[in-house]
């Protein structure tokens, strides 16, 4: 069973957004107050309600290809801590299900590994997924709206990102 580790977004790229730079599609981000249930993607909690939040377009890919979705997502408006573990769900990630999707080193779906899976069998179908040589890194996206929540890598390929 391969180890897997949870990545968030990097320090870096929240700090800039924090900081007013412009979002996947140039625009900055929204600054609203969180109606609760929010799901940060740095710290991989839940931002809770009256707390500052941002809301941007996020393409969680290097560069634009055919495969680079591109959609909304949620951060704490303040300083939060990323996010760092292996083999343990983030808090976020409580909902009943969500889509695991395959990508290789071209940043492009393999195709067949999209499936929605059960929350309690993430860490497992990560882990089979990341098994094969032709996954460079797994997507957990929501079930209901497709909305990128985090990365999966294997926990010994990790970058500090």
């Amino acid at each position: 069973m391969v180890a897997v580790h949870f990545t968030a977004l990097p320090s870096d790229a929240v700090k800039a957004l924090r900081q007013g730079s412009p979002d996947a599609y140039g625009l900055l981000p929204e600054r609203d107050i969180s109606p609760g249930g929010y799901p940060c993607r740095h710290c991989l909690y839940m931002i809770a309600a009256g707390e500052p939040c941002l809301t941007l377009a996020y393409r969680p890919f290097p560069a634009l290809q055919p495969y680079a979705e591109t959609g909304p997502l949620f951060l704490h408006a303040e300083e939060c801590t990323r996010y760092e573990a292996s083999n343990r769900l983030p808090p976020m990630l409580e909902s009943q299900d969500y889509i695991l999707r395959g990508y290789g080193d071209d940043h492009r779906i393999v195709y067949g590994t999209g499936a929605v899976t059960a929350t309690e069998a993430i860490v497992d179908r990560a882990s089979a997924l990341l098994e094969r040589t032709e996954i460079a890194y797994v997507h957990v996206r929501s079930a209901r709206n497709n909305c990128y929540q985090c990365r999966i890598d294997r926990a010994e390929d990790r970058s500090p990102g």
